[in-house]
């Protein structure tokens, strides 16, 4: 869980400012016991599972969809503020808003996103079909998007003309039980689609269940039954082994751009967000100054959108960072901070205007982009687009949303993160089929090391953080005897290189190269090593029947191998021949003695010795015996 977030088992009705009572059915649990309900949203905020947020300025705000949830189930991503601070209502389009710190009345409507986003809304988006995918009934989505549209000037999208559809998840109109948390995810979904792109039409698939194999069959229902170009699910659940084989069954629709928001609890992964098939879609602070259609924003990570490494995902080809062997989340961005949050209009289950964030924002945000890029021409998967064309995104350079090993995973930097992904929406380039980028050379191998050994040197290094858009087919090795002089020596398919063509004494220095169809990238960092070996063979080993009991030996110290010599292992046997090893004497002189009392009276005792150092031991010795006293 990131920084700020606390776990509240009741939300004081004094802090919600927006729950409404008056509805009380409650239906019939689905599979695992996650049933839906008609519950107030007040109500539902009193239950496990809902966490209230505390930002900078006294604002506050709660997840409506509880994510106590059992194994493969999912929870909405959308966030309510709950705090009266700045919260009024909005201007209708035509008329002054209220003054407020951002936006609208305190939050962004359609001419603010759309000018955050430069969004060609009112060019682009005809004959696309935008699916949303839900879990639940919202029995008045359909009112509520009217009165959304209509208030800020969109033309109307209704099912009478055309333009709205709801249905259950076998594309019929059986709707599933209501539920008041996943009413108001669909109303804030439905309405970010209609904010961004009013020529499209919006088809709401309402799942059974919010099991994740329902939500799936829904997505299914969007593409195959009512031709989808574009699929947004606001939804997630934790990781799970089989995940593979449900993105291959449900999410993988060449030539469609499904959007998933990548969570709202900070650093860590959700599915479908994992999924190689979809847009993962993290989460951003936006502050946008103007609603004229021109950007004037500055962006930062929220502190609780999803990011990280997926435990089961493999990695897609298009993705190149170095901190995630398989699948890194996320993608790409948009806002989704709470605090700087989204008008939406909402009556089952709560009071008309509402102000929303969580991640929940950001995916229809980033799927009605797909739209008004106008794909549905090419069967390609299309959440490689932004890789293809990073210069349509708005880069976020800053903000965390916690703590993490590899840091670019949960902070954002220049270029690919975790939290924001590529980026934010710049106008649709990086939403529509482009030209691959070009392939460069990668960039050099990372984390170079040299370790001596008997008489040899392992170089190992660990791959570039880019391999330039072309695979690396080979790695080149340089070498040399002074610092900065390396010459290219060897090449070879690992990463590493174990040189025994050495000098014992004589340092080596050492760099890498990563070598793609392009050519040669830029040395790594430089690492040396001395070349050592064992110690020579111990000389002039003696046995004597010592003094009092027992029997001493002693012999000369041999070379030490370029590494000091660190003690001598004495090999013992009672018959010649079958030494083993016994003891292990430390003795840095140039002679050395060692006095065997645990022998028997009248035996002769066979040994030998051998030194070690650092590198490793040597050989043994000569053989020395005598009778022990």
């Amino acid at each position: 869980m990131h920084p700020g977030w606390s776990r509240r088992v009741a939300v004081a009705a004094a802090v919600f400012a927006i729950g409404v009572g008056g509805i009380s059915a409650s239906a019939a649990a689905g599979p695992g016991g996650v049933g839906p309900s008609a519950k107030p949203l007040r109500q539902l905020l009193t239950e496990p599972g809902h966490h209230t947020h505390h930002g900078p300025n006294g604002e506050t705000d709660v997840n409506v969809c509880s994510d106590a949830t059992p194994s493969r189930h999912a929870h909405c991503d959308a966030h309510v503020r709950t705090d009266d601070h700045e919260k009024t209502t909005p201007a209708r389009a035509g008329r002054a808003a209220p003054a407020a710190t951002i936006g609208n009345g305190g939050a962004y409507d359609p001419a603010y996103l759309r000018s955050a986003y430069n969004a060609p809304s009112a060019t682009g988006g005809t004959g696309q079909t935008v699916a949303i995918v839900i879990a639940y009934d919202n029995p008045t989505v359909e009112s509520d998007l009217g009165y959304y549209r209509s208030f800020f000037g969109l033309p109307a999208c209704t099912t009478a003309n055309g333009c709205f559809r709801k249905v259950d998840q076998n594309g019929g109109t059986s709707y599933p039980a209501a539920d008041s948390g996943w009413a108001q995810e669909s109303a804030l979904d439905t309405q970010m689609v209609s904010a961004m792109c009013p020529n499209c039409k919006i088809v709401l698939v309402e799942a059974r269940s919010s099991y994740l194999s329902d939500l799936g069959a829904a997505v299914n229902t969007a593409v195959n039954v009512f031709g989808a170009n574009v699929v947004s699910n606001s939804y997630g659940g934790g990781e799970y082994y089989g995940e593979t084989s449900d993105e291959a069954s449900y999410y993988n629709h060449p030539g469609v751009a499904v959007t998933a928001s990548s969570g709202d609890n900070g650093y860590g992964v959700e599915f479908p967000a994992a999924s190689r098939y979809v847009t993962a879609v993290g989460g951003t602070n936006l502050l946008q100054s103007t609603n004229t259609g021109t950007r004037s924003a500055t962006e930062t990570a929220w502190s609780g959108a999803g990011s990280g490494c997926s435990g089961y995902e493999p990695k897609p080809s298009w993705q190149t960072d170095s901190g995630c062997s398989g699948r890194t989340v996320a993608d790409v961005s948009a806002v989704a901070d709470p605090n700087t949050g989204v008008w939406v209009y909402g009556t089952y289950g709560s009071p008309g205007w509402m102000i929303f964030g969580g991640t929940s924002v950001a995916a229809p945000i980033v799927g009605a982009m797909y739209a008004l890029a106008g794909n549905g021409s090419t069967p390609d998967t299309l959440s490689s687009y932004p890789y293809a064309t990073t210069a349509g995104l708005n880069d976020v350079t800053s903000g965390t949303n916690g703590a993490c090993a590899v840091s670019y995973l949960c902070t954002a930097v220049g270029g690919y993160d975790g939290p924001t992904g590529l980026g934010t929406p710049n106008g649709t380039p990086s939403f529509a089929p482009g030209a691959p980028a070009t392939p460069t050379v990668p960039s050099a191998p990372q984390s170079p090391s040299a370790v001596a050994g008997n008489k040899k040197i392992t170089v190992s290094w660990t791959a570039p953080a880019s391999n330039g858009g072309s695979a690396v087919t080979s790695y080149r090795v340089y070498r040399g005897t002074t610092s900065g002089g390396a010459a290219s020596y060897a090449s070879t398919t690992s990463t590493s290189y174990v040189d025994t063509a050495v000098t014992i004494g004589v340092t080596y220095y050492y760099q890498a190269t990563a070598i793609n169809g392009v050519g040669e990238s830029a040395r790594s960092a430089q690492v040396g090593a001395k070349a050592v070996t064992v110690p020579s063979a111990v000389t002039n080993l003696v046995a004597r029947s010592a003094t009092t009991r027992g029997v001493t030996i002693s012999w000369s110290a041999p070379a030490n191998g370029s590494s000091a010599i660190k003690g001598y292992k004495v090999y013992r046997s009672r018959s010649s021949g079958t030494e083993v090893y016994y003891v292990t004497v430390v003795c840095t002189s140039s002679t050395c003695a060692y006095t065997d009392t645990n022998t028997t009276r009248g035996y002769y005792y066979y040994y030998k010795v051998a030194a070690y150092n650092a590198v490793g031991t040597g050989p043994l010795s000569n053989q020395a015996y005598a009778k022990a006293t």
